[in-house]
């Protein structure tokens, strides 16, 4: 019960670092976190198919944006300094938890055929 307090105290600190520095790194290209999510799983493909079309364009704005924000060595900063970022704001990403939630519930129910 202490070990897994300490752990989980010890996790929490580290874990607002890391989510700092991906923060600093996300802004600098005008990213959210959510974009950086592997769009090849299969949950996360049915998502993005189960999407608004506003949120699938705007991921693939911003991911263009970013290549080119690379590409050409500068920040999303220096071309928009005023701009508001929501680097962790979800709207895809809850969709994902429910469809994976649902995969297993059903691999759980059909568990007896194997």
């Amino acid at each position: 019960m202490a070990l897994r307090m300490i752990t989980e105290k010890a996790m929490g600190i580290v874990s607002k670092h890391y989510q700092r520095a991906v923060a600093a790194q996300l802004s600098q290209t005008g990213m959210r976190y959510e974009d950086i999510i592997n769009e090849d799983e299969k949950e996360v493909a049915e998502a993005l198919t189960l999407a608004d079309p506003d949120t699938v364009l705007g991921r693939s704005r911003r991911l263009k944006r970013a290549i080119d924000l690379n590409f050409k060595r500068k920040n999303f900063v220096d071309y928009a300094p005023d701009v508001e970022q929501d680097t962790f704001q979800f709207e895809v990403y809850e969709d994902v938890k429910k469809i994976k939630a649902r995969d297993q519930e059903y691999a759980f129910l059909n568990a007896h055929n194997k």
